[in-house]
Parts: C-alpha cells; sequence; structure tokens
C-alpha cells in the first residue's frame, strides 16, 4: 500500500474518531429534535394537499381514477429512485445540509402551487417536482440523523423521527379537514401548506448542527450499488415485492368521493370521504 494511501486512511479515521468523541452521550439531541420537526411539519405540509387532492379532482376538474394513477405512480416512482441519486451525491458532497435544505424547499413550494393549477397534467408537474425533491432530501436527511447520535442510540434518534412523521399524518389530514369544513376552498387549503413547509425546512436549515465528513469524490453511483453486500438483497427483494402490491391511498379517498357525492353531495360527500383518509391514516399510526 502506498504512503499516500496510508495516510489517507489514517485521515479518515482520525475525523471519524473524532466526530464519535464530539457526540453527546444522551440520544434526544438538538439535531435529532430538529430533524424530528422537520418531519412533522413536513408531513403536515403534504398529507394536507394529499388529503384534499382526490375530491380536489374529481369536484372541480372532473378527473378519472386513471389520471389520479398516473400522477401518483409517476411521481411515486420517481421518488425512489432519486433517493438512490440523493444519497449518492451527499455522500459525494463535503456537506449534507445545502442539499437536504433545499429538497425541502422544493418539496413545499411544488406541494402549494397545486392552488394554481388549472388542469390535471400541472397537478401531475408538480406532484412529481415534489416528490422528486423528496426522494431525494431523504438519505442526506437520514445520515444527518445517524450522524448525531452515537450508533448505541440509532433506534431511538431514528423511532423519534418516525414518530413525529406519523404524527404529521394525523395532524395534517385533520387539519385539512376541518379548514374545508369551516368553509375555506381547497386552493386556499394547498396554500395554506406553505407554512408548515417551510417551518420543516427552516427546523432543518437553523436547528440541525451537521458533523463533518469526508467526500467521497470518487463515487460511482453503478459501482457502489453493485457492491451492496450479498446479505441486503433479500431484504430489497422483500421490499419490491411489496412496493408492486402497494397503491396509492388517494384512490380510495377519489373513490369514497365517487361513492358518497350522489347520495350526499358534493361538499358533504368530499368532506366524509377525507374523513375517512383521516380514519385510514389514525389506525395506520395506532397499529404502527
Amino acid at each position: 500500500m502506498s504512503t499516500t494511501a496510508s495516510r489517507h486512511i489514517e485521515d479518515q479515521t482520525a475525523s471519524s474518531t473524532e466526530v464519535v468523541a464530539a457526540l453527546p452521550r444522551r440520544w434526544l439531541t438538538r439535531s435529532v429534535a430538529a430533524i424530528g420537526l422537520a418531519s412533522l411539519f413536513s408531513d403536515v405540509s403534504h398529507e394536507m394537499a394529499t388529503t384534499i387532492l382526490p375530491s380536489f379532482l374529481a369536484t372541480q376538474m372532473g378527473t378519472s381514477a386513471l389520471a389520479l394513477g398516473l400522477i401518483e405512480g409517476v411521481a411515486d416512482g420517481l421518488a425512489s429512485y432519486f433517493k438512490l441519486v440523493g444519497g449518492w451525491v451527499t455522500d459525494r458532497m463535503g456537506r449534507r445540509k445545502p442539499a437536504v435544505v433545499s429538497g425541502y424547499v422544493l418539496t413545499t413550494l411544488a406541494t402549494s402551487s397545486f392552488a394554481l393549477a388549472v388542469h390535471w397534467t400541472m397537478i401531475l408537474g408538480s406532484r412529481t417536482l415534489a416528490w422528486i425533491a423528496r426522494g431525494f432530501r431523504t438519505p442526506g436527511r437520514n445520515a444527518l440523523l445517524a450522524d448525531s447520535v452515537e450508533e448505541q442510540h440509532y433506534g431511538r434518534a431514528f423511532g423519534f423521527e418516525r414518530a413525529m412523521d406519523t404524527v404529521g399524518a394525523v395532524v395534517g389530514p385533520l387539519l385539512a379537514l376541518g379548514l374545508v369544513s369551516a368553509g375555506l376552498g381547497y386552493r386556499w387549503v394547498f396554500a395554506v401548506t406553505l407554512i408548515p413547509g417551510l417551518l420543516a425546512a427552516s427546523s432543518m436549515a437553523f436547528l440541525v448542527q451537521e458533523q463533518p465528513h469526508t467526500p467521497r469524490a470518487d463515487s460511482r453511483l453503478l459501482r457502489d450499488i453493485k457492491r451492496l453486500p450479498r446479505r441486503s438483497w433479500p431484504c430489497l427483494l422483500v421490499i419490491g415485492v411489496f412496493g408492486l402490491g402497494q397503491f396509492a391511498p388517494t384512490l380510495l379517498v377519489l373513490r369514497a368521493t365517487q361513492l358518497l357525492t350522489p347520495v350526499h353531495g358534493a361538499a358533504t360527500g368530499a368532506s366524509y370521504a377525507m374523513g375517512l383518509y383521516v380514519l385510514f391514516n389514525i389506525v395506520q399510526a395506532a397499529s404502527a
């Protein structure tokens, strides 16, 4: 091994040791709390939009289930691929926060732009852009979270972040349903999603303390994927099969809206459908 390579390895080891030594002994650090808040506010923002999106498309644009399925399928699919890209990019960079914060801001702006849509294809573009940014930011956020605590506290830190995200998944639909029931129009609710979304971005930008890491400028995406340990492939296979059978819950909301509208009218039927989505998220959170 060359002297240069040896020094490089020693520098990396020393850097990693310094980072670990600098980490606090407790698990609920400032950065863990801030990332949890970001997940809470972000989920409130996009769940508000998700709750009213099917009813908005059905009652104000006359959109079919096929169009909604296309919107959700394209957005979810590209989000998954951009998680790969996002993780690779933040590994190559010397800092993770700029990419993560940019992802939160772009997700927020794209989601709130639903308020300006006059055709379902505009929703398709905005939703896709929002979900691409959401997928891109996720690996960097997870790396920031892992860097904020000692390895023995990973379970608590990631569990806290997921718990805050789950709370947002309940609060967001409840807030959207409350605003619609109070007489606020769908477009105004989309606009309101800007507030919690920007709070999420602010939590990441101003409260998270990033630990330094060594850039991996020589990293190559496809080569790194091929280097995944063999024991990870069965897990990825199971997750992939699950993904093939999963479908967007907004399709259920749309179907409920279509069934309830002839009986209760457009406004009341849409509210009942959104209420069912709230119940769906509450049951999911409780069972999780």
